[in-house]
């Protein structure tokens, strides 16, 4: 996975936005003004912080050596996954979708239904 593919990929799903709010190489992504995605648009490779489910998060990390707990990030509910060539393709797509979903859940019931339709 590539900076472009990730960047369209988060950019596909409802109400996602991107910025730079920290700082001019920390791409963030956001649905709702809520933070689902981070990358450092510099590294090779391409490694993210997503958001995780708190009761599955420390099984995710003892599963696989790629993902970490978030850097910079509440190690409670945020890992870092990194994209090398062993990490399942399906597998980053799918922990994409959860983190967005995550938050999705989060927001009130106004903005979820329009953003789920």
């Amino acid at each position: 996975m590539d900076l472009d593919f990730l960047r369209n990929y988060c950019l596909s799903k409802n109400g996602v936005t991107e910025d730079f709010p920290f700082d001019t190489q920390t791409l963030v992504f956001k649905v709702q003004n809520k933070i689902f995605l981070l990358t450092d648009i510099y590294e090779s490779p391409l490694k993210f912080n997503l958001k995780f489910e708190p009761s599955t998060i420390e099984d995710w990390r003892e599963k696989y050596y790629q993902i970490t707990p978030g850097y910079h990030m509440n190690k409670k509910h945020w890992n870092t996954v990194l994209c090398d060539d062993y990490l399942d393709f399906k597998l980053i797509l799918e922990l994409i979708d959860t983190s967005y979903m995550l938050v999705v859940k989060g927001l009130p019931k106004a903005q979820r239904e329009s953003l789920l339709l």
